[in-house]
């Protein structure tokens, strides 16, 4: 049998699973015996639906990645672009949030009790840092300049709910991004080029993962006399 059929041995699924559900944990499942039948609980119903929603959204993505071609080349541009159109119709159709979404939900949820502005930004940095992204315009440092020179004018801790000194803040943000060559219509481009960066990063993981299992096949007697394939070779959908 031919080595590129063989070198995935880890799990048929590994690719899908990895690719999309990585943050998604096993959950488990009740079975009860039919002679000793139990009442279901509220919170048995509600791990139910949990459990169901979550396969759902797993079989819908499977599903896609069975159809689509990937091809493994985070170098190639026009590999990552059609990988992160797969990505895309899978968030759409699994109803999945996409990066940008999800950091949004993350800074609304984390900063909804935040009061004053210094520490609205301050949990943004730490979002931002934890999240493994980059501040490679040095906005950060610029918006805290800005906040620093409206409390110097208001002579206070800037609070969210104060709304004629958030809108002197709001003002001096606008500012930074005119300095910064940033423009509000073009948020959709910056989260269409953040999706490509991730798409990109993915790939590079799914090349590892590849190379590493054809190394370890490799050290196997039978496998040693075979060629190692080029990983932009395989096509993903005959390992799912």
């Amino acid at each position: 049998m031919a080595l590129p059929s063989r070198i995935l041995s880890k799990s048929k699924q590994v690719y899908g699973s990895r690719a999309i559900l990585r943050s998604e944990h096993a959950m488990p499942v009740r079975f009860f015996a039919k002679e000793a039948p139990r009442p279901v609980l509220k919170g048995d119903e509600m791990l139910k639906n949990i459990f169901m929603e979550v396969k759902k959204k797993y079989e819908t993505a499977v599903g896609i990645l069975r159809k689509e071609k990937i091809t493994i080349d985070p170098d190639d541009p026009a590999a990552v672009n059609q990988y992160a159109k797969v990505m895309k119709t899978i968030r759409e159709k699994a109803d999945l949030f996409s990066e940008s979404q999800r950091i949004k939900y993350t800074i609304e949820t984390r900063t909804q009790d935040i009061q004053d502005a210094r520490s609205y930004l301050l949990a943004l940095k730490e979002i931002r840092t934890k999240r493994g992204l980059t501040d490679e315009l040095g906005a950060e440092a610029l918006m805290m300049e800005a906040l620093e020179k409206v409390e110097k004018e208001i002579k206070k801790p800037l609070l969210r709910n104060d709304k004629k000194g958030m809108a002197l803040l709001m003002a001096e943000f606008d500012k930074v991004n005119k300095k910064l060559g940033i423009r509000r219509e073009d948020l959709p481009k910056y989260e269409e080029e953040l999706e490509l960066k991730i798409a990109k990063a993915q790939l590079v993981e799914l090349k590892k993962d590849a190379l590493e299992a054809m190394e370890a096949q490799k050290k196997r007697e039978e496998f040693k006399d075979e060629e190692m394939v080029e990983v932009k070779s395989l096509d993903i959908r005959n390992f799912i």
